[in-house]
């Protein structure tokens, strides 16, 4: 049953993407995020778990009820809200034509980005949450359902909101950014995977296991390096946050002036995407 559900799951997210009319759980997720870190916030790692387990314990007695529902369709619906692939190619897709969108992509400064870095930030936030948005939600669903797919969002939106490594977010947010980091381990690897084969590239595999390494998170580096391996680009260098240059490694061994048209053949992978993962789960249907 898993695997209509996420048939029908992936299928709605595609065809209709977010659905405005009704507050997104990432949201509600959000929000009591926000409201927990403003009546409880402290600078220690047991503020933080706490913050994890209320978050966690709330998930899962919302959703357990949910998957009593025999219903295929209806849990596949509910599920789409999980899955953002629509909503990560619009969002890269149209700093084509509005640049100064990369600001709600990424959490590096953006006020002084040349239109190469903008580029370079576009695809560089397309392949990592091909894994946070596509793979890693779908991997979920598949092998825990609808419980499964909604926790790992829930890790996901707390290591998003406070998985940051500076002073307040250092302690506090420690669980929630490990926590994260294991969640993310294996699906950054099979999106890695996925976008070298897509692009029949899979002969840069031992480049991009040796880039993925480099970068400071343990996931993010995979699918980033697989994607500047596969275009003949490279990616990552110095960026800005916070008002400080972080020396980032680079990834791929390419050209680092990236173009719009490096944007447009990274988002080509989409459609493939798109095919394999529709042939995959029709598959396990029809098993």
């Amino acid at each position: 049953m898993f695997f209509s559900i996420a048939l029908i799951a992936y299928l709605t997210d595609r065809l209709f993407g977010e659905f405005t009319f009704i507050r997104h759980p990432i949201v509600l997720m959000g929000n009591f995020i926000t409201s927990f870190e403003k009546r409880f916030y402290a600078p220690t790692i047991i503020r933080g778990f706490w913050l994890v387990f209320w978050l966690l314990a709330c998930v899962l007695a919302l959703v357990y009820p949910i998957t009593l529902i025999d219903n295929p369709w209806i849990l596949g619906i509910i599920a789409s809200t999980g899955i953002a692939s629509k909503m990560l190619y619009d969002s890269v897709h149209d700093v084509l034509t509005d640049p100064k969108s990369i600001r709600y992509l990424v959490s590096r400064d953006t006020e002084n980005l040349s239109p190469s870095d903008i580029n370079k930030a576009a695809i560089e936030t397309y392949a990592e949450n091909l894994s946070d948005g596509v793979i890693a939600p779908l991997f979920y669903l598949l092998l825990f359902g609808l419980v499964g797919l909604f926790v790992y969002k829930a890790i996901n939106t707390l290591d998003s909101m406070v998985g940051y490594r500076n002073d307040r977010y250092e302690r506090f947010g420690k669980v929630s950014a490990r926590l994260d980091d294991i969640a993310n381990y294996i699906p950054s690897r099979i999106t890695a995977i996925i976008i070298l084969i897509l692009f029949g590239r899979l002969g840069k595999f031992v480049q991009t296991w040796r880039y993925g390494a480099l970068h400071e998170s343990p996931n993010a580096g995979y699918p980033i390096a697989a994607m500047a391996l596969s275009l003949g680009l490279s990616l990552g260098g110095p960026t800005s946050y916070f008002g400080k240059i972080k020396e980032k490694p680079y990834f791929g061994e390419g050209k680092r002036d990236i173009s719009a048209e490096d944007v447009r053949r990274a988002l080509a992978l989409q459609w493939k995407l798109d095919t394999l993962v529709v042939i995959v789960l029709a598959a396990g249907v029809l098993a």
